[in-house]
């Protein structure tokens, strides 16, 4: 008997070393070694306008990196949160853990240089080189212009300095040790000509992550058959649960019906300021959407969102656009 626990003993130290082993080995080779590019983006007219589209209206930026106001309709970004980010994702939004967006205003990232501004951006790295939890697009950013991702960190270098000291983000074991392998080098391309609408709509689909919201996924990889078939469900204040739309042209439960002047005109009307000024009461419809950020992309390239839209495989999925829960 003494000599079975001894060995038992020893093979259960075995199984702790190697466990240690393994998981010092796993820390040290992920995330994967990115080193931050050695650069200096020139700050020009030109980076600024185009860097301040992209940032407020194109990408959103604005959306995730500031306070959002769901005491009113779709909730506008809050004036003078722009960049302060504390934006709270959890597992009511389904994520595995509790992450904050980041200040990228200079209280929160003016010590960065722009080479690690680039990689946390486009690789999912910090200044630090621990991983980013993909919440932050990266995957698609390293994907996009690299010339598209030095105007918004051109344009993020001018933003007001915020103090809000944000708090760290934290993910629920396993996808702690899975958003280490998740980094990866970045593969820039180059934005289509804005004359192939269907290409230059697919890179402004992508850029503005419409993804995220609007294609169901499963174990964080996307459902097969599903592309922007919409139907993500969002708890929002009030109780309310709110639902993304179907963005395939399906004529009966997606944009199938849809002109480009009512797909155009759908957004421009939230570009009116009664429209973010609009009070929620509890119980009445609400969304998630940022109507009032993308309403201000030109109509070129609302035009050649839909123009994109059009080409991909239609599939019915009705959606119940929102939902109060029953209180008990």
């Amino acid at each position: 008997m003494k000599k079975f626990k001894k060995i038992a003993l020893i093979f259960l130290s075995l199984v702790i070393v190697l466990a240690v082993s393994g998981y010092v080995y796993f820390n040290q080779k992920f995330p994967a070694e990115l080193k931050a590019e050695d650069i200096k983006i020139e700050i020009t007219p030109e980076r600024l306008e185009r860097g301040k589209y992209i940032f407020n209206h194109s990408a959103g930026c604005v959306d995730c990196h500031s306070t959002r106001d769901f005491s009113k309709l779709s909730g506008p970004v809050k004036p003078g949160t722009e960049g302060m980010g504390g934006e709270k994702f959890d597992e009511e939004f389904g994520l595995p853990g509790t992450f904050y967006s980041k200040n990228i205003t200079p209280y929160g990232v003016g010590n960065w240089t722009d080479g690690e501004l680039l990689r946390a951006i486009t690789e999912g790295i910090r200044k630090d080189g621990t991983a980013l939890f993909p919440i932050m697009p990266y995957l698609v950013y390293g994907t996009m212009d690299r010339e598209d991702i030095y105007s918004v960190i051109a344009y993020i270098r001018t933003l007001p300095s915020i103090k809000n000291d944000v708090p760290e983000s934290k993910a629920n074991f396993p996808m702690s040790m899975i958003m280490k392998t998740i980094p990866q080098k970045n593969s820039f391309t180059q934005k289509p000509d804005k004359k192939n609408l269907i290409a230059y709509g697919e890179y402004l689909v992508k850029g503005a992550s419409c993804t995220d919201c609007h294609t169901p996924s499963k174990d964080g990889v996307p459902v097969p058959g599903k592309f922007l078939t919409g139907g993500i469900e969002f708890n929002l204040p009030g109780n309310t649960v709110v639902r993304s739309a179907n963005l395939t042209p399906d004529s009966e439960t997606g944009l199938g019906l849809w002109t480009k002047e009512q797909f155009i005109a759908r957004f421009k009307q939230c570009s009116d300021p009664s429209y973010g000024n609009t009070p929620y009461k509890p119980g009445d419809f609400q969304t998630i959407m940022p109507w009032t950020v993308y309403a201000g992309m030109t109509e070129e390239d609302l035009g050649a969102i839909y123009e994109y839209l059009r080409t991909i495989p239609a599939v019915k999925n009705q959606v119940e656009k929102f939902s109060v829960k029953t209180q008990y």
